[in-house]
């Protein structure tokens, strides 16, 4: 992926997309808005909310055995994935000792972190995604752009388009007559879905909370595409993220209260589907967790990121961030745009692993609406200052590896220093000193103007590029108060 100015300004580059993205973002807001303002204590139980996930958090090793113990009582089985290519292998391992050439998909942030359905693709076995905005993605060719809703970037004819032109290389084709009314492109879709999970031998979910002491697993959604995949497959494999455990099932309350009202500013949502285990003759006969960390633990390491594993994944922030409605979810290159993107993407790779995560925690106007709505109050602000400062600090070493021809470790040693830096440094001896400062002072105008006629400069360009250069006075303050003698002639 490009860094993040550089995919942003082709976004902004598109009218329609920042039309769809302006109504679907305002729309969401102002449904949010009214809901929460029914509840009198929303902010005490935000409160509750984040003391519910940094209890998890704190003790995140426990809660995780407890729910391992409790799953297996109830004829599970947990498997624990490091990062992505072990939770892939597992996935495709399951498939392929039942024969499964496809499987249906409930919506998961954390399949699409792990590219699941590509891994799946490459041994053959094609992965459905069963979600109305998800299919429209797949279907498309595209990728998410929203967490909650991924197809926002979409409006109503593209998406009659995308579902004439793909549907029937997936299956069931789109009627002749299809036009763009809502309620004809979500039957269009229902029927198309319908035969898959009537078919599909496994499904694949990810959880949107995991309750350790009953091992219970719990999915919430709008469409009922969820339960559909929860109940009809003979094989159910799960993918959570270690950080969706929550201690209790009073804990799980707290959070369904803030969820829904959060995400799709509904009161509750349409469907929530809890599972723990197998019962025989009811639903999958064969149930598999698979715990991920991808990345998370390095996150809980980070004393101040640590909040980020807080996230619920309602996609408020980024509905009233000003930089995601502008550029869409896109430009951040992945499953988690928006403010919790940009710090979650480097919480979970790692400050200095390349240029495009480097450029995330640039990616915010730091205006603290993000903070505002969190209904875990995760501080996104603060977080994005942290990882700005572990970005620089990244930056001031690089790998040795003039060494590594002779099978020594790699060393680090200082990086060359960048021209921001030299001019850091530079400030910095000139206001140490006050006999520099004068000469500093006394030659700004010869500098600025040479800025001026020089705008190819390094640095002077881009920074000229939205700011006027400033015009250095005629007369320093020192000089002025040595020729007045303090003001007083």
């Amino acid at each position: 992926m490009p860094a993040f100015p550089d995919a942003a300004r082709d976004a902004l580059g598109d009218p329609v997309l920042r039309h769809n993205l302006a109504h679907a973002t305002g729309t969401i807001r102002d449904k949010r808005a009214r809901v929460v303002a029914e509840v009198d204590d929303w902010e005490d139980l935000r409160v509750d909310g984040a003391a519910v996930k940094d209890t998890a958090l704190a003790d995140l090793g426990t809660h995780l055995l407890a729910l391992e113990s409790a799953l297996t009582a109830r004829g599970a089985r947990v498997h624990w994935a490091r990062d992505a290519a072990e939770a892939n292998a597992i996935v495709a391992g399951i498939a392929k000792g039942h024969g499964v050439d496809e499987v249906v998909k409930v919506k998961s942030m954390a399949t699409q972190e792990i590219g699941l359905n590509e891994a799946l693709e490459a041994e053959g076995i094609a992965a459905w995604e069963t979600d109305l905005a998800e299919l429209i993605v797949q279907l498309g060719e595209d990728r998410p752009s929203h967490i909650l809703v991924p197809a926002i970037h979409r409006n109503r004819a593209e998406i009659r388009a995308i579902f004439r032109d793909r549907m029937a290389a997936a299956g069931r084709p789109a009627p002749d007559d299809l036009t763009d009314e809502p309620a004809e492109l979500a039957a269009a879709a229902r029927l198309h879905l319908r035969e898959k999970f009537l078919r599909a031998r496994m499904a694949v979910s990810g959880a949107n909370f995991a309750v350790a002491d009953s091992g219970t697993l719990v999915v919430v959604e709008s469409e009922g595409n969820g339960r559909m995949c929860l109940t009809l497959p003979e094989v159910l494999v799960s993918v959570v993220g270690i950080e969706k455990v929550v201690p209790t099932w009073d804990d799980l309350g707290t959070m369904l209260r803030l969820l829904p009202r959060s995400s799709t500013g509904e009161r509750m949502n349409p469907y929530t589907s809890t599972w723990a285990g197998v019962t025989p003759g009811d639903g999958p006969q064969e149930m598999h967790v698979v715990l991920l960390d991808n990345g998370r633990t390095r996150a809980l390491a980070d004393e101040v990121g640590r909040q980020a594993l807080r996230c619920i994944r309602c996609s408020a922030c980024l509905n009233v961030c000003p930089v995601y409605e502008r550029t869409g979810g896109h430009a951040y290159g992945s499953v988690y745009p928006g403010p919790i993107g940009a710090i979650l993407n480097p919480l979970l790779q790692g400050p200095g692993s390349s240029a495009w995560v480097d450029s995330l925690p640039y990616a915010s106007s730091l205006c603290g609406a993000c903070y505002e709505v969190c209904p875990v109050r995760i501080d996104i602000p603060s977080v994005l200052v942290d990882l700005r400062a572990q970005v620089v600090d990244a930056k001031r070493i690089v790998p040795d590896v003039s060494a590594a021809d002779s099978g020594v470790r790699p060393r680090q040693r200082p990086a060359a220093p960048s021209p921001q830096s030299l001019a850091m440094k530079g400030a910095a001896m000139t206001f140490a000193s006050a006999r520099r400062l004068g000469l500093a002072e006394r030659f700004a105008g010869v500098g600025t103007s040479l800025a001026r006629r020089l705008p190819w400069l390094p640095g002077v360009s881009a920074w000229a590029g939205a700011r006027d250069l400033p015009q250095a006075p005629a007369e320093s303050f020192r000089r002025w108060w040595r020729r007045t003698d303090g003001g007083r002639r």
